[in-house]
């Protein structure tokens, strides 16, 4: 593949990105292939992310797990994923998101074939942040990739269909791995997997186009090293609340609280579970295949992430309020709600990258990608560690649950209160 260079890229609100190097965008083929072949790792990555979900019910009973067990087990690949985010932004700049991604997806494979062979928690809390850590540059090495080889509208597309492509991998951990599990067994589920993360490293070798070094215009402040400038951009620090506990918590209850919710507060049975994961996975699929059908066009008529978060966010409080007033009645419809209105919160992501110079695109996704990861894990854990806590109190499980989600929930409120005072005192410095 040969890109064509033509000039830089503007931002997401419209103004030019100072001091750019050309773009080096790619032709409408070239893209639908690049875009492809990132496609499969990052199904995967979404694949694994999701899994403990579905089989929690066996992993409990075969380990013995208890909810803080299984929180930890979960969050771990979150935990690993944490971990790998600021070097790895680095690593994406300086070498290009062939090179990282590739080097990744090696450990990756080596963490599927450690769970595939453990026979304790520990074993597994290991190879589960090893899977995390390899699987880590599934989303930021596309998305670095893009920020130099696609137009910013494009790229709010783009981004939009790769989280519909970790969407369709979650809905792949659901009843399909359900009905996997008799053939394989969950040992051989992993080293399925492990296979098919070779075979797309295969693909990443033939298709993906070598990193090309620019060098910075003269007297260019963004070639700034390390991840201070990221901090500092009050854009960024406006966003990291949303990302950290909103964000990042409807990621920890798709990935893993809705299912136990489901079996231990709704009554459903692991099969019926695995058929609500389904449809939570699936709406989210749609969700952000509108997302990225309609999200330039938003952009165009000034309805810029911020503003679009600022008014959509609110409704997944009410949802979640309506899940734990209802307890066991509130089954996966409700929470395919919760998740579906916080994917508002997805569209700090790219805005982020845009708002950044392309330069330090790496540490802009990778830094902002480290918040909401570590929410996840946070959220993840601090959930199941809620729920054993309550113990000592209410000797109900549903009670149980139901106050670690409100007491999740009121977080939540908070952190979008902390987001919306920053957006409406930079709003109105704008005005002024």
């Amino acid at each position: 593949m040969n890109p064509t260079v033509r000039p830089g890229p503007v931002r997401h609100d419209g103004e030019v990105a100072p001091h750019l190097p050309p773009s080096e965008l790619l032709g409408p083929r070239a893209v639908v292939i690049v875009f492809l072949t990132f496609a499969l790792p990052y199904f995967l990555s979404a694949l694994l992310r999701a899994i403990t979900a579905t089989l929690s019910p066996t992993l409990s009973a075969e380990m013995s797990l208890n909810a803080g067990d299984l929180g930890l087990l979960a969050g771990g690949y979150f935990f690993g994923f944490a971990l790998t985010q600021l070097p790895l932004g680095n690593w994406l700049d300086r070498h290009g998101p062939r090179t990282v991604i590739l080097w990744f997806l090696g450990v990756a494979v080596a963490g599927c074939a450690a769970f595939a062979l453990a026979t304790s928690f520990s074993w597994l809390l290991i190879a589960r942040v090893l899977i995390g850590m390899g699987v880590s540059a599934c989303l930021m090495a596309p998305l670095t990739g893009y920020r130099r080889w696609l137009t910013p509208l494009a790229q709010m597309r783009a981004n939009s269909w790769m989280l519909m492509t970790g969407s369709f991998g979650m809905v792949a951990a659901t009843l399909p791995v359900q009905w996997l599990m008799p053939l394989t067994g969950w040992r051989g589920l992993f080293w399925l997997l492990g296979g098919l993360i070779l075979l797309s490293m295969v693909g990443i070798v033939w298709m993906v186009p070598r990193w090309r070094q620019t060098e910075p215009v003269e007297a260019a402040p963004v070639a700034e090293a390390g991840y201070g400038m990221v901090w500092r951009h009050p854009y960024f620090r406006q966003m990291v609340p949303i990302g950290f506990v909103n964000y990042g918590g409807m990621i920890a209850v798709q990935t893993l609280w809705a299912g136990p919710w489901m079996v231990k507060v709704a009554g459903y049975t692991p099969e019926q579970a695995a058929g609500g994961l389904f449809g939570i996975n699936l709406c989210m699929l749609c969700t952000f295949w509108l997302w990225g059908m309609f999200n330039p066009r938003l952009a165009r008529q000034g309805w810029l992430p911020e503003r679009l978060i600022a008014w959509g966010l609110p409704l997944s409080f009410v949802v979640l309020a309506a899940i734990v007033l209802l307890g066991e009645r509130a089954g996966w419809p409700l929470w395919a709600l919760y998740c579906v209105s916080c994917t508002v919160g997805s569209l700090s992501q790219p805005a982020v990258a845009l708002a950044l110079p392309a330069e330090a695109a790496g540490r802009a996704l990778s830094g902002y990608n480290l918040v909401i990861f570590g929410g996840v894990f946070v959220v993840q854990w601090g959930i199941g560690l809620l729920i054993d806590a309550l113990g000592l109190f209410v000797g109900n499980e549903i009670a149980r649950y139901r106050g670690a989600i409100a007491l999740f929930g009121l977080c939540g409120v908070l952190a979008y209160a902390v987001f919306l005072h920053a957006h409406l005192r930079r709003a109105a410095g704008r005005a002024g």
